[in-house]
């Protein structure tokens, strides 16, 4: 079984409903594996592009981890504060 990681590249629109929505994420992920692995502002882009300043990688056990987490009931609730904090692309890795 491979590992499996959710990135998420963020622009921050609105920090209070950002805060909100970061304080209620932890919950979502319990029952799915998931595990933070760091948050971090960008230093600088070396190549390429990249238009989001800030970035998040979630660890998961399973690709299938992930999906039972991007699709919960208690993720998806958290979608319209998400949206209204911040632009994010959310991308999925497997190991």
């Amino acid at each position: 079984m491979s590992e499996a990681f959710v990135v998420g590249h963020i622009t921050v629109k609105n920090p209070v409903r950002w805060d909100e929505y970061r304080s209620r994420v932890p919950q979502t992920l319990q029952p799915w594996g998931g595990e933070l692995v760091f948050r971090g502002q960008q230093l600088a882009v070396l190549a390429g592009a990249c238009a989001h300043p800030d970035i998040v990688v979630i660890r998961f056990p399973s690709p299938e981890a992930v999906q039972g987490w991007f699709s919960s009931a208690a993720y998806q609730a958290l979608i319209p504060t998400r949206t209204e904090a911040a632009d994010v692309t959310l991308l999925s890795y497997c190991t």
